[in-house]
């Protein structure tokens, strides 16, 4: 028997039990669309970091006070990143093209009878090149106002919607705590990176931050909460990052474990990437588990079925059928019912990527390693789980089927 001839047979077959077919089928179609959403949502997740890390600014490269192993055990830091080490950097290391250094506190900010508590930062002009931000209103904080330690203001563009609306807000004044700053600039809009969102924010002199707001904290000089660092090109940057820890370990002394951290942008995205394909495997190995209890499934029922069509096997193999004929029958049953629920199963998973790049900010896609993927685990699934159901139908004897007419 041919091949198109036994995939004939199999139809009417499955056609003639279609609730019974269906519900062999739901497994495969649930595994499927698991899958491929959850490889979607993963990619999504991977791609959302990515271009959050990437909004922070070109080249950039970041120094954070504490040794990598105590940012993971304990919040709290030591104070040793100062003002002076950003200066240093700025005139020592020669692979830098601009240096940022910045204190970040949450502050009450008042304007007339509407306050918050918001991220207040205290920043240089550097900040605005360095951290690829704009101004769309007025101007940011010049050398001037670090100077004179100047009492005025950058806000955020959600910021300056929130307390003054369609009005202008340049020249108006605007409370810190209990200080009064006048506002001279917004910055456009940038968004939300990492859950934080950077246009609800507002940005003062560093030197004012230091001096009227927080005051000393640390021993060792104006303590910063960290210092971001703009290479020259990206070539530069592992040479800028090796000079930069050379330059701090000297300046603070250390013959052991750093006492800060310095990491590139790629590094960050990098340890992102882990995590994320981390997360991805484990849920798609979870999801997979579905694509298995269908495979289950499916041989549980073609099972099911050679006990029932028991006496046609007998008398197909009474008529002249051999062995190989009723194998690859069962075979192309079971492949049959795979491969059409993989398909329905990969049509409800990009539905469900669709829906969640449209109603989340991850921004998922279908991935056709996926959809290979996923067609080819269930044709396997049919053909290794209906080995067996095959090969029992095709070792009966035809004797003692037909004894059963």
């Amino acid at each position: 028997m041919d091949i198109r001839e036994s995939f004939k047979m199999a139809y009417r077959t499955l056609m003639s039990n279609r609730l019974r077919t269906s519900l062999t089928m739901l497994g495969i179609v649930i595994g499927n669309a698991s899958v491929i959403t959850m490889i979607g949502i993963g990619q999504g997740a991977q791609r959302l970091a990515s271009n959050e890390f990437e909004s922070l600014g070109p080249n950039t490269i970041f120094i954070t006070p504490g040794s990598e192993e105590a940012q993971r055990t304990t919040f709290d830091l030591p104070k040793t990143l100062v003002l002076e080490d950003a200066e240093a950097i700025a005139k020592q290391v020669p692979s830098v093209e601009a240096v940022a250094p910045q204190i970040t506190q949450q502050r009450v900010v008042t304007y007339q009878n509407k306050n918050s508590q918001i991220q207040t930062i205290g920043a240089t002009p550097e900040f605005l090149g360095v951290r690829d931000f704009e101004v769309d209103k007025g101007r940011f904080i010049t050398d001037q106002d670090l100077q004179r330690n100047a009492r005025v203001l950058v806000l955020g563009s959600e910021r300056a919607d929130k307390f003054f609306g369609s009005r202008n807000p340049i020249g108006e004044d605007v409370r810190v705590g209990n200080i009064s700053f006048e506002v001279v600039g917004v910055l456009e809009a940038k968004g939300a990176f990492l859950g934080t969102n950077q246009d609800d924010v507002v940005y003062v002199p560093l030197t004012t931050m230091a001096n009227q707001l927080v005051g000393r904290t640390s021993p060792y000089g104006t303590e910063v909460t960290f210092i971001s660092v703009s290479a020259k090109n990206e070539e530069r940057i592992s040479a800028a990052a090796f000079q930069i820890t050379n330059l701090l370990r000297q300046r603070h002394q250390i013959t052991g474990a750093d006492d800060f951290s310095v990491q590139s942008q790629q590094d960050i995205l990098d340890i992102v990437g882990r995590v994320t394909d981390g997360l991805t495997i484990l849920l798609t190995a979870i999801a997979a588990i579905s694509l298995l209890v269908g495979g289950i499934g499916v041989m549980n029922i073609m099972l099911v079925s050679v006990s029932e069509r028991t006496q046609e096997i007998g008398l197909r193999k009474a008529l002249g059928a051999k062995e190989g004929d009723i194998l690859s029958q069962f075979l192309v049953e079971a492949t049959i019912v795979s491969v059409i629920g993989g398909i329905v199963g990969i049509g409800i998973g990009v539905s469900g990527i669709t829906v969640i790049s449209l109603t989340t900010p991850l921004a998922s896609s279908v991935s056709p390693m996926a959809v290979t993927l996923a067609v080819s685990v269930s044709g396997g699934i049919g053909l290794i789980f209906g080995v067996l159901p095959a090969r029992r139908a095709a070792k009966l004897d035809p004797i003692v089927a037909l004894r059963r007419l």
